[in-house]
């Protein structure tokens, strides 16, 4: 395994992780009263805009699932188009799956909506960035041993990362604490942030140390 691409996936995801970071620190040099917890939504939103526009500059500039064969400028297009339904219906999915676990249905519509957006951002566009519109490459990368580069194991960490960081931030919400952050949906949409971090640092460090034994054969 080539060691020039495990440099190219972490300083991709160091990238990724430091827009996270900025994310919290530069809008309130731009917005009034702008925090993490005080505005939330806010910030879901500029959080969600900056790693989903990086991610796909990102996507565009390393290629790291590039075809070899090239496509028509119609064909970009129709891809593309797939690619925003697909982020959609992963938006309102995740909503529908937020409501069951318990979020309300209709208070907060707005906040979960968004919180769903951020989830969307952590897992879904990165699948659309790596393998496409492709349902059949999403099942056989999230499948035993499915991965077939450096990119997918990465792609299967930080996804596995942020849907359980997501669920380990709603333990404190029903605990009397009285917390600001307690607030819907602040813990959650922070454990899943912190666990796409997580995630982002992890997947390189788990990669570069089982090198040897990731062979990626081609299917």
């Amino acid at each position: 395994m080539r060691e020039v691409e495990i440099r190219r996936l972490l300083a991709a995801n160091l990238l990724c992780a430091l827009s996270i970071v900025l994310t919290a620190v530069v809008p309130s040099f731009f917005l009034e009263g702008f925090t993490v917890l005080g505005t939330h939504l806010t910030w879901l939103c500029v959080c969600s805009v900056c790693v989903g526009s990086l991610n796909v500059i990102l996507h565009l500039v390393l290629k790291p699932s590039q075809s070899p064969k090239r496509s028509s400028f119609a064909q970009k297009i129709s891809r593309f188009l797939k690619c925003c339904i697909y982020f959609f219906m992963s938006c309102i999915l995740f909503h529908a799956i937020i409501v069951l676990y318990g979020a309300p249905l209709i208070e907060s519509v707005t906040e979960t909506f968004l919180f769903a957006v951020l989830l969307s951002t952590f897992t879904t566009l990165q699948c659309l960035c790596i393998l496409g519109p492709n349902i059949q490459a999403w099942i056989r990368v999230f499948s035993k041993n499915g991965a077939m580069s450096i990119w997918e194991s990465s792609l299967q960490i930080t996804t596995v990362c942020s849907i359980l960081g997501a669920w380990f931030g709603a333990f404190p919400i029903p605990l009397d604490w009285d917390r600001p952050w307690q607030v819907w949906p602040i813990s959650c949409s922070l454990g899943a942030t912190f666990g796409y971090v997580a995630g982002l640092i992890i997947a390189p460090l788990w990669i570069h140390w089982n090198r040897k034994q990731l062979t990626y054969k081609s299917r």
